[in-house]
């Protein structure tokens, strides 16, 4: 490497980074929390090391010029290699403590992660988890949170996807409500149930006409996005649902529709940042999920007898 040809002081492209980002000196230091003048120093002391105008100076903003424009593609490479030798740096430093936050759907944060978190907490005391139910896609690029459960791949090249078990789901509904509905031998017998759906009814209706019951948009009666809601409507009568089959059989005592209606796969992801790999915590967590969860099809998500 040739060190005679870097000029400038690395905090100065720090302060020039802010400055942009912020859009002027009194933006750029309540983020660095430096006073005005100093950054303003930093970013002329800059200039005259890269023999550059970088900003035009105005009384309220500072306006990046071409020369500045150039550079910042650059700039921005440096931040974000600064930012992962931080990352790198904290998680070969720490001991296996800390707070791992965890996001999910709700019905996943209810039926499937509580044993899994006891028996995290059990082996690592010093691992402190924050659950956060959602159903919600939260942006882990953004750190809205560490791990996530998610029921599709992502797409985001910088995160680390493990598929785990996937979990059966058919339609359910509780003895009462079949009874009440009176025999039946075919799925078409369902054509005038109430149906529960799960945020838009539409996107249920080809799926549940393609396997013989000639439903519309009417037989929804009751939509809900809560997964936890859903299973509680079905227990008490409400109607039909796509539910897991480990839950609504071995944890609700819920019936099938039929013995024979069709069952369909639902994949399960456990997604993490690439680049806290190397966080112990973080690391120890997701390898415990991906572990624990799907442990004997899903057993966690049936209840203690």
């Amino acid at each position: 490497m040739n060190w005679d040809a870097i000029s400038f002081d690395w905090n100065h492209i720090r302060a020039f980074l802010a400055v942009v980002e912020q859009g002027s000196l009194s933006g750029a230091a309540r983020a660095l929390q430096q006073t005005q003048p100093t950054l303003s120093r930093q970013i002329s002391a800059l200039e005259d090391a890269l023999d550059l105008t970088l900003f035009e100076r105005g009384p309220r903003v500072m306006q990046i010029t071409e020369a500045g424009t150039e550079l910042l593609a650059h700039v921005r490479h440096m931040a974000d290699a600064a930012t992962q030798i931080s990352r790198v740096a904290t998680g070969q430093s720490q001991t296996i403590e800390g707070t791992v936050r965890i996001t999910s759907s709700d019905a996943m944060a209810a039926y499937a992660l509580p044993r899994c978190l006891i028996s995290l907490r059990s082996a690592h005391p010093g691992i402190s988890v924050e659950l956060v139910p959602s159903n919600e896609m939260s942006d882990l690029t953004r750190r809205d949170a560490d791990i996530a459960i998610r029921h599709v791949r992502p797409e985001q090249p910088d995160l680390i996807a493990k598929r785990i078990a996937d979990i059966e789901i058919s339609l359910f509904a509780s003895q009462s409500y079949l009874d009440e509905l009176g025999p039946a031998t075919a799925l078409a017998h369902f054509a005038d149930a109430n149906f529960i759906g799960y945020q838009s009814p539409e996107r249920l209706v080809p799926q549940i006409a393609a396997m013989g019951i000639p439903v519309t948009k009417k037989n929804f009666g009751i939509t809900t996005s809560n997964g936890s809601t859903m299973y509680e409507l079905v227990r008490d009568g409400a109607g039909i649902a796509f539910l897991p089959t480990i839950v609504a059989e071995g944890r609700l005592g819920l019936r099938r529709i039929l013995p024979d209606a069709p069952a369909f796969s639902m994949q399960t992801w456990l997604v993490t940042h690439r680049e806290i790999q190397t966080s112990r915590r973080i690391r120890l967590t997701f390898d415990h999920l991906a572990r624990e969860l799907a442990k004997d099809r899903w057993a966690s998500l049936v209840a203690r007898s």
